[in-house]
């Protein structure tokens, strides 16, 4: 099926997480997204993960869906190319995405001249025009303080999950959406300007943690694996494995009570402190006193013990796995779940590959996306979009300018 987003045209020029998964994540839902790549491919093309053979599986990750066109984009002809693709006529084309610097070719004055309704999104590290990665965004950001037992003091955790990358590409995503409908409306393109340093502080402030240390005069300390302000935390079963259990609501603390037979303790424990535990509050302030509570039953049961009790009472809980449990062992992430098909990427081999987790009511579900060769897709799309073919399609291959898919 072709999906909601069928007919939207998107050129993308990036690497790395932000933009490249801003693009996949429409092309999931339907658009078709062009990537023009270097001849020897972009700056990501070889990061790890990779396979036995050297192709990079994170590459894969970002760029499935998509078509790429492999440009000399040293050379003035190539650019050239690569602007005509970005300027190429159709009501639902016109719309470009890059997180490398907007200079150049991909300069927007230069490309509005030859497309002015022309959508441009430009993901940059931080407003003021500095450099910036995932990495010393969120390490300005005070969570890897706020990260790991408090017995660490001072010392920082990173976080392996590029959060802010990802939270950016979405957000780039949901922009450059806003702005095709806005130029349906109004016939107007623009350019779109995202920081993703500005978008880990919004999202700060949105937590409320700016308003702590505003309002509050302190920021938010290390609390281990426990859940701020309120009750849950991690406990270890009888044979090794830990599970995390969450108590956010009145309904999850009835039942994390029930399946752990502490109704009775809690009881107690109330009367003597003269607290009601049925507050998140009073939860979090006691939750040495209630972990205590529960330690026993869980370093009693199994894992497959605890699945069962947990889920019988409906607790709010989950297991912790490396990848390799997450992938040998849960269900969500298996072709059981119509999330996932398995599907054979060229270069690669078959790999359980995600769709997208949107499940839209209308539009149709697109088939799960395969990556790309490099230049798979060069003269499909130069001829196609630009009607570049024949004689003149093989000059520009004698020449270097272009290339397809290389062995």
């Amino acid at each position: 099926m072709t999906g909601v987003l069928a007919g939207l045209r998107i050129v993308e020029h990036g690497a790395f997480i932000a933009g490249p998964f801003a693009t996949m994540s429409l092309a999931r839902l339907g658009a078709e997204v062009i990537r023009i790549d270097p001849l020897q491919g972009g700056i990501d093309h070889t990061r790890w993960p990779v396979t036995a053979a050297g192709r990079s599986l994170y590459w894969a990750g970002f760029n499935k869906g998509k078509k790429s066109v492999r440009l000399d984009l040293r050379s003035a002809e190539g650019q050239d190319i690569a602007q005509r693709l970005i300027t190429a006529p159709g009501e639902d084309a016109g719309l470009f995405v890059s997180n490398l610097p907007a200079k150049g070719w991909m300069d927007a004055r230069a490309l509005r001249i030859l497309r002015e309704d022309l959508v441009q999104l430009s993901i940059v590290g931080s407003r003021d025009g500095s450099t910036a990665i995932d990495y010393t965004v969120n390490s300005a950001a005070g969570f890897p303080l706020a990260t790991g037992p408090a017995t660490l003091g001072n010392a920082p955790v990173n976080h392996v999950l590029p959060a802010w990358d990802l939270l950016c590409g979405m957000s780039a995503a949901t922009a450059l959406l806003a702005a095709v409908l806005y130029r349906r409306t109004t016939g107007a393109g623009q350019m779109i300007r995202i920081a993703l340093a500005d978008i880990a502080f919004a999202a700060v402030g949105d937590l409320g943690l700016i308003g702590e240390v505003e309002l509050n005069g302190t920021g938010r300390a290390r609390y281990g694996n426990d859940i701020y302000g309120a009750f849950g935390r991690d406990f270890e079963t009888a044979d090794g494995r830990f599970v995390m259990v969450a108590a956010v609501s009145q309904g999850q603390w009835s039942a994390l009570q029930k399946a752990t037979g502490i109704a009775d303790a809690v009881t107690a424990f109330e009367r003597a402190q003269g607290v009601d535990l049925m507050s998140d509050t009073a939860r979090f302030e006691a939750r040495d006193a209630i972990a205590a509570m529960m330690e026993p039953w869980f370093r009693g049961q199994s894992l497959a013990d605890v699945r069962t009790v947990l889920d019988a009472n409906r607790v709010c809980w989950g297991p912790y796995q490396d990848f390799e449990q997450m992938v040998r062992e849960d269900p969500r992430c298996s072709p059981d779940n119509p999330l996932f098909e398995t599907a054979d990427h060229p270069g690669i081999g078959p790999m359980l590959t995600p769709m997208s987790p949107i499940d839209m009511g209308a539009g149709g579900k697109v088939d799960p996306a395969i990556t790309p060769l490099l230049g798979q897709h060069t003269d499909e799309v130069l001829s196609g979009v630009l009607g570049i073919e024949g004689a003149a399609l093989g000059r520009l291959h004698d020449r270097g300018i272009v290339k397809g898919t290389t062995a």
